[in-house]
């Protein structure tokens, strides 16, 4: 609904009990972390957001192995935050750093993992590498072919990203 200011108040407030009743690094107290950075990051306070973001991070390093699927989620935030930012190199990195956790983590077709090739080929797109984000775009509609009906809405975005990208070229 856009209500920011309402939404980091109730994540707070719930945030709030949940650092009473567990240890600082316990688990649950990631995806508070996580919402928090999400709200910032809507809020245009990129700042805090990824403040928030990396806290979230942090525990689920000690928490989770390695190649856990949260862990991805947690890159693709902060990646997405990047892009937002216009840190190209940065959000690259860290949607990398999703992309390998993913590969390891889940199916070769899943649609997290086109997900991640989208966000990559969107990276690419912002910073004029054309023929490289046209790849990364067109295996995230190889996937998502394949996982998803053909009308889903992730479909009709990357066609309309390799239609946009090839005008680009």
């Amino acid at each position: 609904m856009g209500e920011y200011s309402k939404a980091l108040s109730s994540f707070e407030r719930s945030f709030e009990i949940k650092k009473i009743a567990l240890p600082p690094n316990h688990p649950d107290l990631a995806p508070f972390y996580n919402n928090i950075g999400l709200v910032y990051d809507n809020m245009g306070e990129y700042s805090k957001a990824l403040s928030s973001y990396e806290r979230s991070l942090e525990i689920q390093k000690i928490a989770l192995p390695p190649n856990h699927p949260d862990l991805a989620a947690s890159y693709n935030s902060i990646g997405s935050l990047y892009n937002n930012m216009g840190e190209y190199s940065k959000a690259l990195s860290s949607f990398e750093r999703s992309l390998e956790i993913k590969k390891i983590a889940l199916p070769p077709n899943h649609p997290s993992l086109a997900g991640s090739y989208n966000n990559i080929g969107s990276v690419y797109e912002d910073t004029g590498e054309y023929s490289k984000a046209l790849q990364y775009y067109e295996k995230a509609q190889d996937i998502w072919k394949k996982s998803l009906s053909s009308n889903h809405p992730h479909i009709v975005l990357v066609k309309r990203n390799i239609e946009n990208v090839k005008k680009k070229m």
